[in-house]
């Protein structure tokens, strides 16, 4: 098993790394990203996202599995074109739940499973 770290605040605050190998598996842990709106915090989650596959040794091709989680489920739409140029031509399977975050400013937190 591998842990990877990316650093962030959160991570030793709450005791948690930003990504897990394990089991030909990278697991990474619900990401949110920086920025104004929904598209902007799912731009910079996928980037913060990329950098832990890769980390990993592995790419956002080899996602099986995402999870999009948003306070307001009608910000969704909008994230919509940037998912399918992410994920397109490998789309994963995916759910979005709307839910509460850990802090009201964040609008979109992703979570990814890829094959190691």
């Amino acid at each position: 098993m591998k842990r990877i770290s990316s650093g962030g605040a959160f991570e030793a605050k709450l005791g948690y790394c930003r990504a897990v190998v394990a089991g030909g598996f990278v697991h990474v842990a619900g990401t949110v990203g920086q920025g104004d709106d929904v598209v902007a915090q799912c731009a910079d989650a996928l980037r913060i996202i990329r950098e832990a596959l890769e980390n990993a040794g592995t790419d956002l091709t080899k996602v099986v599995r995402v999870t999009y989680m948003l306070p307001d489920r009608a910000e969704f739409e909008a994230c919509w074109p940037l998912l399918s140029e992410t994920f397109g031509d490998h789309p994963p399977a995916a759910t979005m739940i709307e839910c509460g975050l850990i802090d009201d400013k964040y609008r979109i937190e992703i979570e990814v499973t890829a094959l190691a």
